[in-house]
């Protein structure tokens, strides 16, 4: 079962040097909380696996983390570029980083494939697309019962597996509403995972609309809770992402310079105390 421990002890239990491990989270719920202990853990050689890795995976990527990026889409939400993921692919700044790209489609069956426990998926994809010219890992099957030739891709299987949600129970089952993702699929994927939440209830029976997804306790390594955790993101629920934050974003990672300095102020001085101001705006909005 899931044990509570505080976002150190969890993310250092985790999260280790070298692990592949993946940041999950779609549009909203993106664990910025937990990454960012993870930059001050000053981990290393990561293999960073998201479908649409954009400023956290910036963030982890320019302070030199990473040594492989598998994704499906890469940039900043609605501003464009992610400098930081785009240096270090051109120029190999803080230290050359691999790719491995794909689309959506597969990222997503590769996801369920590791949470099924086998070695790749099937999809109807890459017709017409390039993607399989620079991806070696994109190869073909003929289905034995159609003749049909479709396109595999290995399964996705981290070694951790990170992702915020809004609840969790005493059990340490743990509540997503609103946008879903791949978080239950990373999680059921990896060998650990954690799991950061915005509060702590006694019971989740009542608290589900149509579009909810429990993840049971028994598949979770760690529960931490930190209200805001997914700021500058948006919780469901709980507080609206900050557009400003992501337009600002723009100018501060085109900088080497720029950026060094508001890690060091923003995050590597900080602790999850920085997130305590949206976790009061959140419940202020809860309140009204």
């Amino acid at each position: 079962m899931a044990r509570f421990l505080s976002l150190a002890d969890a993310c250092e239990e985790v999260v280790r040097d070298g692990d592949s491990v993946a940041f999950e989270g779609f549009t909203h719920l993106i664990p910025y909380a937990a990454g960012h202990e993870v930059i001050r853990q000053r981990r290393r050689d990561l293999g960073l696996i998201r479908m649409t890795p954009d400023i956290l995976y910036d963030q982890m990527i320019g302070c030199g983390m990473a040594a492989k990026l598998t994704f499906s889409w890469g940039g900043n939400p609605g501003v464009g570029s992610a400098h930081r993921i785009r240096e270090a692919v051109e120029q190999g700044w803080p230290r050359p980083i691999e790719i491995e790209e794909h689309s959506h489609a597969a990222m997503a069956a590769a996801y369920a494939a590791g949470a099924a426990n086998l070695p790749f998926a099937v999809l109807r994809g890459y017709r017409g697309a390039e993607l399989a010219r620079v991806n070696p890992a994109i190869k073909s099957v003929t289905c034995p019962y159609t003749g049909e030739v479709l396109a595999t891709v290995p399964s996705v299987r981290p070694d951790a597996a990170v992702i915020h949600a809004q609840k969790a129970d005493r059990e340490g089952n743990v509540l997503i509403e609103g946008i879903i993702g791949v978080q239950k699929e990373a999680v059921l994927a990896a060998k650990r995972s954690l799991v950061t939440v915005e509060e702590m209830v006694d019971d989740l029976r009542g608290a589900t609309h149509a579009n909810a997804c429990i993840i049971p306790g028994w598949a979770i390594t760690a529960v931490v809770e930190v209200p805001g955790g997914a700021f500058p993101s948006y919780a469901h629920g709980y507080y609206p992402r900050n557009n400003a934050f992501y337009i600002g974003w723009d100018a501060i990672s085109r900088d080497r310079a720029a950026f060094a300095a508001w890690m060091e102020e923003h995050v590597m001085r900080k602790g999850p105390e920085a997130f305590a101001p949206h976790a009061r705006a959140a419940t202020a909005n809860k309140a009204a």
